[in-house]
């Protein structure tokens, strides 16, 4: 999805909160608008549209962009903390602003959680090393269709259904 028409279908309300979010840490808007577009890049190019449904490779998707926010927002910072910190409230508040069921939601928000605790293990490691790590995660992603399965997987990726 092109990040700038997803901004312009966003209401005055949700505009208001995501303006709030960057205007606090104005440094970090470009930096998370390429992140989330290399995100998208790289997605893409790996698995086509498949990563826009609920398949391991949307799983991939969550996790690595998560991944690359917090390392744009390290190379600010220089502390880990803050920056998984900034990628969570870019991704949680991505997940309010765009709303799904709420299995779906429950996965998204799950899939930005392990891509923020995988930050620190491919912290120092090269693009093609990380792409690799994540698409090894995404591979055993496990698949879901209650929220409560979700709450018990702490340490893998997730999926609601394969891609056709």
């Amino acid at each position: 999805m092109n990040v700038l028409k997803r901004i312009r279908q966003l209401s005055i309300k949700q505009l208001w909160h995501l303006s709030v979010v960057f205007i606090k840490q104005p440094f970090l808007v470009f930096p998370t608008l390429k992140a989330t577009k290399k995100t998208m890049r790289i997605s893409g190019d790996l698995y086509g549209k498949a990563h826009h449904k609920n398949g391991p490779s949307n799983a991939f998707r969550h996790a690595m962009w998560n991944v690359l926010i917090a390392k744009a927002a390290f190379s600010k910072f220089q502390n880990v903390d803050k920056s998984i910190e900034w990628a969570e409230k870019v991704t949680d508040l991505h997940e309010k602003l765009a709303p799904n069921s709420p299995l779906e939601t429950a996965m998204d928000l799950h899939n930005n959680q392990m891509g923020r605790q995988f930050f620190e293990e491919v912290l120092d490691v090269s693009e093609e090393e990380m792409i690799s790590f994540l698409q090894k995660k995404a591979e055993n992603a496990q698949k879901v269709v209650k929220t409560s399965e979700i709450e018990i997987l702490k340490k893998e990726l997730v999926f609601i259904k394969k891609p056709l």
